[in-house]
């Protein structure tokens, strides 16, 4: 070998940077060689046997029967076309700044932290020590019995009102069947324990008014509605009252677990919190926050 390859083979061994680059060969073949298992690669997508049940299992729920074969290998090529894709906008920083992604993780650490809590079954005293805490959460509405009988003031040669009057004067005193009197009406003869609100989805807003107002027991009116005119005898009235536990129980129970499951997760977060240190810059009172610069 001349003098002058031997200078640059020197100068080449003296080189920091071939030394940088031969041990960096070094450590790569290494890793290569303790993560020879190429179940760790992360370019290899596996549909196992346990993967190719729960596409099996989803599409059964989904259409009542069995995939065929055909079907197997379409639900597990779309499988890896889904898992190719998801990685590769993970890999560039798609789930990133995504408020519907960021919700849907937030909500899933919440459904994991309720599924690790050990609900217990509340006692009848927890449950009615709750009832009696939120009265207005249970609390029947009153609810009116009523019949009615409709005048229709559309109807040719005659005075409704006037009609509605005179048989008024002559109801208390005897016994009727109101089907055989007033006006032909799709209109029901009347509603059993109706609250406010479905007399007004039936008759409307002016009559379920007037009904909450009628003795009881005696024939009132005539009452205008939307449909016409209206004679009405009030047979029941149930006052608004707290339902008995036995009545509501399962309404109850649910909503104090719903109860137990937001204070977990209010303790969860809070363990969480204490994990980091938290700023939060907020502009001076009366000055506009910045906005956010807009993407091109």
């Amino acid at each position: 070998m001349d003098s002058g390859k031997h200078g640059v083979l020197s100068r080449l061994i003296r080189e920091p940077l071939l030394h940088f680059l031969v041990l960096g060969a070094g450590l790569f073949a290494l890793y290569a060689m303790v993560n020879d298992d190429e179940s760790t690669r992360v370019d290899r997508i596996i549909v196992d046997e346990q993967q190719i049940s729960r596409l099996a299992e989803q599409y059964q729920r989904t259409w009542m029967r069995p995939p065929t074969r055909a079907e197997l290998e379409g639900l597990a090529e779309d499988f890896v076309r889904e898992e190719i894709l998801y990685r590769e906008a993970l890999s560039l920083g798609l789930d990133q700044d995504d408020l519907v992604i960021r919700r849907r993780m937030r909500q899933k650490m919440e459904f994991l932290n309720a599924d690790l809590v050990e609900m217990q079954s509340p006692t009848e005293a927890e449950l009615q020590e709750w009832m009696e805490a939120h009265p207005d959460q249970y609390r029947t509405p009153e609810t009116t019995s009523f019949e009615q009988i409709y005048f229709n003031p559309e109807r040719s040669g005659d005075d409704a009102h006037q009609r509605a009057s005179s048989l008024l004067e002559s109801l208390d005193s005897q016994e009727i069947d109101i089907a055989t009197i007033g006006d032909p009406t799709l209109l029901p003869d009347g509603l059993q324990d109706a609250t406010a609100r479905e007399i007004s989805a039936t008759f409307g807003g002016d009559l379920a008014k007037a009904i909450v107002g009628a003795p009881e027991g005696a024939w009132s009116g005539p009452f205008v509605s939307a449909f016409g005119l209206h004679l009405v005898r009030v047979t029941d009235r149930m006052p608004a009252h707290l339902a008995a536990l036995s009545e509501i129980r399962r309404a109850v129970e649910r909503d104090w677990m719903a109860e137990r499951r937001r204070e977990a997760n209010e303790l969860f977060y809070d363990a969480l919190r204490e994990r980091y240190r938290v700023e939060i810059h907020l502009p001076e009172i009366g000055k506009a926050p910045p906005l956010a610069a807009r993407k091109p």
